[in-house]
């Protein structure tokens, strides 16, 4: 038997669990498989990988020497077949985008289409979004974050835009008609807003515990229902301030700009057109804030906002 690896990776398997069924349960096949391909590889490899008893399983000294090359061999063959699929893909090309909610998506992709094909992908997870930059199933990713640190993963990341955090309210609320709120203002609200893997809800809390409350129910949805939830009274939504007009709905800014949005492009570190895509991308975002008169307004009376240059 020819050693590949996919042997490899049973033996990394089996050394990190520490037991031949924990591996298994890992690798998702039946312990009998397991032990019955671990003892084909010993047979290749000339001698025992693992002492087994009833407290797990640990290296030999044949078993250290053939992990020691395990740990370069196979994040070498992931890197090899990442590079090879980012390769693949940028030579057939267009563009593809993946994006959580946000502003910049429509106007990034109107412009990108008139250069070459462009394909989208949606998901609330920019980790996910991330991960697939560095399998190079995706070429960009449009995201946000409310922190100075990047959103997810190891891969490269332009801030397009800072935006402060408004808030929806339905035209008949008791607050609709202020020109600005104070966050403790809405003290007794019930809160909506999208979901995300960053950092936004902690810091939400935080800002309300700095305004002397704590909030109460948080609705934790889409933005189709974040809306309904808003316009029958229901919630006060969390929004960008690039959120689009919405019928029956009123959007105020919140004194102090307690909460921000940072949005942002992640790319490959290797892209070869990231700050050409980057540029179009703040193209895309100061024609979101030029729709939105309540931010344009609130950036003339706030100044280093909005727009990256």
């Amino acid at each position: 038997m020819d050693l590949e690896l996919r042997h490899l990776k049973i033996v990394r398997a089996v050394a990190e669990s520490g037991s031949v069924s924990k591996a298994a349960t890992r690798l998702g096949v039946a312990q009998p498989a397991l032990t019955a391909q671990l003892k084909r590889i010993e047979r290749a490899l000339g001698g025992t990988l693992f002492e087994r008893d009833r407290y797990g399983a640990r290296p030999t000294p044949l078993g250290e020497l053939v992990l020691s090359r395990a740990r370069v061999l196979l994040p070498a063959a992931q890197e090899l077949q990442d590079e090879a699929l980012r390769f693949a893909n940028a030579t057939e090309g267009g563009y593809r985008i993946g994006a959580t909610n946000g502003p910049v998506l429509g106007g990034l992709v109107d412009r990108l289409a008139a250069a070459g094909p462009v394909s989208t992908y949606t998901s609330w997870s920019a980790r996910e979004l991330a991960s697939m930059i560095a399998q190079g199933r995706l070429d960009y990713v449009l995201a946000g974050a409310c922190g100075e640190g990047p959103p997810a993963g190891d891969i490269t990341w332009i801030t397009i835009a800072i935006d402060p955090v408004f808030v929806l309210l339905a035209e008949d609320h008791r607050l609709a008609g202020a020109k600005e709120l104070a966050l403790s203002d809405l003290a007794d609200e019930q809160w909506a807003v999208t979901p995300g893997d960053g950092c936004f809800g902690d810091c939400f809390a935080a800002a309300c515990t700095r305004a002397g409350f704590t909030p109460s129910t948080m609705y934790e949805t889409d933005v189709a229902t974040c809306v309904h939830l808003a316009q029958v009274g229901r919630a006060v939504v969390l929004c960008q301030a690039t959120h689009p007009f919405a019928q029956g709905l009123v959007m105020v800014p919140l004194a102090g700009a307690p909460l921000r949005w940072r949005q942002v492009l992640g790319h490959h570190p290797a892209s070869p057109c990231a700050s050409w895509v980057a540029e179009h991308a703040k193209a895309a975002h100061a024609d979101a804030v030029r729709r939105s008169p309540v931010y344009h307004d609130w950036l003339v009376r706030n100044p280093g906002w909005g727009t990256s240059p």
